[in-house]
């Protein structure tokens, strides 16, 4: 399978079933990439323009992470006041702040400077760190959350592995969102439009999952996975007509109708049916992302 650029390929990983960028950029070459276009201009972009956006749709942020707290405390058996919680690649710290006014001990850390001082000035506990290690606070943790993340790593099995054996404590809670790539209604959409594979995107995302990959990577490394929930699936606009991929001003009016879906249902109070029609998309490997709810064993 070729990659959206000449230089790379996609291959599947023989024991997990995600794809991976081949050959992996060195080191060198993705802390380039990062620093020269990814946080000098789509990061800064992106998450000022990320920033923004949670203002403006705050609503519909803050109940996916009201969500995602929720599942956390049925998985740890207690509230939320008091978990300590740490988030790798807390970016702009807009779900480190929602969770820790919530209660939560908070704890983050990122690559991004402008990031990490934004967090400061928010009252939290965020260090500058890249990636190349978990044990940044040289602590154990009651939750890990990894929220896009992992699909941006060289080595994700590393760092699973690392996690469970020096940074989540025992019985802790994993939580790791990823897009989910090469889902059904992704590529039927590519065919139907004559499109090219849209969310190929090296060197800034290094791999790409679906539910069951996912699942199959945390549960070889020591977790048992407890829930599996997917987000809204975006490419049905795509099946229906709405051509969104490089049309931003059509991608908005898509999700202000996926936020529309979802507030509309949680007025009626219908959150719990919400929640399992994702469940069930995730069992489908359905849904623009997915999230894994793991425990620690």
């Amino acid at each position: 399978m070729t990659a959206a650029r000449e230089d790379y390929r996609l291959e599947r990983h023989p024991r997990y079933g995600f794809w991976q960028i081949r050959p992996t950029p060195s080191a060198e070459a993705i802390a380039r990439y990062y620093a020269e276009e990814f946080y000098a201009t789509d990061y800064r972009g992106c998450n000022d323009s990320a920033l923004e956006t949670v203002a403006r749709d705050r609503a519909f942020y803050e109940a996916h992470y009201a969500d995602i707290l929720q599942t956390v405390e049925q998985l740890a058996g207690r509230p939320a006041a008091g978990l300590h919680l740490l988030d790798v690649g807390c970016g702009w710290c807009q779900a480190l702040a929602y969770w820790q006014r919530r209660g939560v001990v908070g704890h983050g850390f990122d690559p991004a400077p402008e990031a990490v001082a934004h967090g400061r000035g928010l009252g939290l506990e965020v260090r500058h760190a890249g990636m190349e290690r978990m044990d940044v606070f040289g602590r154990r943790f009651d939750v890990v959350t990894l929220l896009n993340v992992l699909e941006h790593l060289a080595d994700p099995m590393a760092v699973i592995r690392e996690l469970r054996e020096r940074v989540i404590g025992p019985g802790g809670v994993l939580v790791v969102d990823v897009p989910n790539e090469f889902n059904d209604f992704q590529t039927a959409a590519r065919a139907v439009l004559d499109l090219p594979e849209w969310w190929i995107a090296p060197p800034a995302h290094l791999n790409y999952f679906s539910g069951d990959s996912l699942k199959a990577l945390l549960e070889d490394h020591g977790f048992a996975v407890m829930a599996l929930e997917a987000s809204f699936p975006l490419e049905l606009f795509l099946l229906m007509g709405d051509r969104y991929v490089g049309d931003p001003e059509l991608g908005r009016r898509c999700h202000e109708k996926r936020m529309a879906f979802e507030a509309n249902l949680r007025a009626q109070g219908r959150t719990e049916k919400l929640r399992g029609f994702y469940r069930s998309l995730a069992e489908l490997n359905l849904g623009r992302q997915v999230i894994a709810f793991a425990v620690a064993v």
